[in-house]
């Protein structure tokens, strides 16, 4: 009789980078991830807000057998930043099997009154940094068989608003690349996955667009849709996942 592996064993000693990693989805990605058995980088801006959401996640880590936390300081914007962060899982892990891109900013106004320094962030932070990411994650991922990149994108990518030009465009183009790249890769047996979360209770954007409301997603809710993904069988490839509250206001 084929015996199934529990779902606590299928990501243990697995090693992941998750951009964006010290506050929102990110931290709450790596908060699910860790006591799971996955060794754990945390990417992002701040060498403060890492070394905090680092000692969160060892504190809380008190499980036999969870994951280890590092951290990597830098802007994913810059194609060397990227390569440190995939540095840092094989430095001090031995690898790479899983990429969360969830590093990302939003910008809110009307095309006519956005600078070209908002719209270049938004861009380049949501489209390009996914896009370094990723080539420097499928050299390792190749090496080692196989492995999943997780790209955190928005409804917003397929349901455009006023207000929203950059960001929308930005996840439009996300989406795109996500579906090129699952095509790209699969042959690898490194699978490629789009979640969409629409309205999520965050601090993203300084409150303004997704300040807390009890009908909003929370952080946790996708967070539990990443480890839902890599648990899937290989046969298995949940390409695009959409998560929306289930009363809006």
């Amino acid at each position: 009789m084929c015996e199934t592996v529990p779902h606590s064993e299928q990501l243990s000693g697995k090693i992941a980078v998750v951009t964006g990693g010290s506050r929102g989805i990110g931290f709450a990605v790596a908060e699910a991830l860790v006591p799971l058995g996955v060794d754990v980088v945390l990417s992002g801006r701040s060498r403060e807000g890492l070394e905090s959401a680092q000692s969160r996640l060892e504190q809380a880590a008190t499980l036999k057998g969870s994951g280890r936390v590092a951290i990597a300081q830098g802007d994913l914007r810059d194609s060397l930043h990227a390569e440190q962060a995939i540095e840092t899982a094989v430095d001090r892990f031995g690898g790479l099997d899983i990429l969360v891109n969830n590093a990302g900013v939003g910008r809110f106004k009307n095309v006519v009154d956005q600078s070209v320094e908002e719209w270049k962030e938004v861009l380049e932070t949501n489209l390009h940094a996914v896009f370094f990411c990723c080539q420097a994650a499928i050299p390792v991922m190749r090496g080692r068989g196989g492995g999943w990149i997780i790209n955190i994108s928005s409804l917003a990518g397929s349901h455009p608003f006023a207000g929203g030009a950059a960001y929308c465009a930005s996840k439009a183009g996300l989406d795109a690349f996500t579906t090129a790249l699952m095509q790209e890769l699969r042959q690898y047996d490194i699978r490629v996955s789009s979640i969409a979360p629409g309205s999520v209770s965050t601090s993203f954007a300084g409150g303004t667009i997704h300040e807390t409301a009890p009908w909003k997603l929370t952080a946790t809710d996708v967070a539990g849709a990443v480890t839902d993904v890599l648990r899937h069988e290989k046969r298995s490839l949940p390409s695009r996942v959409e998560i929306r509250p289930s009363k809006p206001s």
